[in-house]
């Protein structure tokens, strides 16, 4: 029998970013979402003739921005195109994208597949485009066999990040889709909403013999609308691929839609050629020419950026690369923590606290960092009053829950609801003296060896007092009198 072939997975990525933009990329006209259908347009995004577009200057800035942040070569030169296609929903027959001469290109993103292993994503190009329109097919008010055409999102603007084919399994797409989104918010160009349609993704699946260099026929897979629906459909379609090639079968060039609910792609179109659009240079659009220091002054003017902050964080603060990770899945949160973490002694009790508390509020609330009804500095108060002992910690727990839902100063709840903690040897002394007394049973199975039992009368000393009393104490006073009474003198 003759070794049996083995296959690898080759995946790309093109990913649409929807530009935090009031405006259109080519005209004045709205860019908000859930606007009634329609309302939003004008002859320039509608292609009627005689308007003519001009280039917004803010959409270039946020594409530049991004283009930095991936280590690309941006360009001082580019050029807009048209990208001709038929569809009910592109009202000019052609898009306005860039193609052989792109804003931005040779990028690369770092992600982590395995714990401490880093795999670079090569990113081939970053160009700007407008958006098109939108077929209504599943709306209450569309009957049967009927479609509706929105064209309010004609000339959105966006950025395509094409990624090369670098990918060797869904799970690494879903962490270079779920990196890319992390930047993109991070530098607030775009929310990164997929389910509103300001992220998109379309995927190119094939498969080469293991060890060839030489790449198999592809599919590409659109209408992944989640980044786990994302690894979900590549999943699909590479174990399809695999099926087919292993029982001797062709891969056909063809787009696949996936189907969320079926859990299935189906065929949308045959692609016989990889570039079937016929561009052609923009007539009604310049080169677009950049200066070198206004690309430099961009860069200048970028956030500390994700990975040095957290290097910083690691080497300044002394803090676990988990802990910097997590504190650096959203700038807001970053620069809270920030604030939180220079204004008190231990930096890792500023980072429990943010990744505890305000994290568990935000998402039981589920809202974002600016809308959480605790200021950085109020939490400072709290961590500094349980550093100080002026309170536990359990206790510190209670007084962040109650600033949420007052409007009262972290001291002012302490005040009120007698939350200081009891530090009184002599005090916690008589009530451990007390505990031990009302539990002879507890005490003589803990002399015989029972360790677990030191919890059972730490408990019950915490009941006592109301959990005021200071643990430190409680738990170095209660070891002293339960070995005082095992060895009475």
């Amino acid at each position: 029998m003759g070794k049996e072939t083995t296959y690898e997975t080759v995946i790309g990525l093109e990913v649409h970013a929807q530009l935090l933009i009031r405006s259109k990329i080519f005209c004045g006209c709205s860019t908000q979402f859930g606007a009634d259908p329609n309302t939003q347009t004008c002859p320039v995004c509608l292609g009627l003739p005689g308007a003519l577009p001009v280039l917004n200057r803010k959409a270039v800035e946020y594409a530049i921005r991004m283009a930095l942040a991936v280590h690309c070569q941006v360009h001082t030169r580019s050029i807009f195109a048209r990208k001709n296609y038929f569809y009910p929903d592109l009202p000019k027959g052609y898009q306005i994208s860039q193609y052989e001469e792109p804003l931005a290109e040779n990028g690369q993103v770092i992600i982590m597949p395995e714990e401490g292993k880093r795999k670079t994503i090569r990113i081939k190009r970053i160009h700007l485009e407008e958006d098109a329109g939108k077929s209504v097919h599943a709306e209450e008010y569309v009957t049967e066999n009927e479609s509706f055409i929105d064209l309010n999102r004609c000339g959105v603007p966006l950025i395509e990040i094409v990624s090369e084919p670098d990918m060797r399994s869904p799970f690494e797409a879903y962490l270079y889709l779920t990196k890319l989104r992390q930047l993109l918010r991070w530098l607030n160009i775009c929310d990164g909403n997929m389910d509103e349609g300001s992220l998109r993704c379309d995927a190119n699946i094939s498969h080469r013999i293991q060890g060839s260099r030489q790449l198999g026929v592809k599919t590409e897979l659109k209408n992944m609308n989640s980044f786990r629906g994302v690894e979900k459909a590549l999943q699909f379609e590479v174990e399809r691929q695999r099926k087919v090639l292993e029982s001797g079968g062709k891969i056909e060039q063809e787009t696949l839609l996936w189907d969320e609910k079926k859990g299935i792609a189906v065929p949308m179109r045959e692609k016989e050629e990889a570039h079937d659009y016929r561009y052609f240079p923009d007539p009604d659009l310049i080169p677009l020419t950049l200066d070198r220091k206004w690309i430099d002054t961009i860069l200048q003017s970028q956030p500390e950026m994700i990975e040095p902050r957290k290097e910083r964080w690691m080497r300044d603060y002394g803090l676990p690369e988990y802990d910097c990770s997590v504190l650096t899945e959203d700038r807001e949160i970053a620069d809270y923590f920030e604030t939180v973490v220079e204004k008190v002694r231990d930096p890792k009790q500023a980072s429990n606290w943010v990744m505890g508390e305000v994290l568990r509020i935000l998402k039981e609330e589920k809202i974002k960092i600016g809308q959480l009804k605790i200021s950085p500095i109020q939490l400072v108060e709290i961590i500094k009053m349980v550093d100080d002992g002026r309170i536990t910690r359990a206790a510190g727990k209670r007084v962040f829950n109650e600033v949420v839902l007052s409007s009262l100063e972290p001291r002012q709840i302490v005040e009120k609801l007698g939350l200081v903690q009891v530090s009184d040897r002599e005090e916690i002394e008589r009530i451990v003296l007390d505990v031990i007394q009302h539990h002879p049973n507890e005490v003589e199975k803990y002399r015989n060896g029972g360790e677990r039992l030191f919890g059972f009368f730490v408990g019950q000393i915490m009941k006592a007092t109301q959990g005021k009393a200071d643990p430190k104490l409680v738990n170095e006073i209660l070891r002293e009198k339960l070995v005082g009474q095992k060895n009475p003198c």
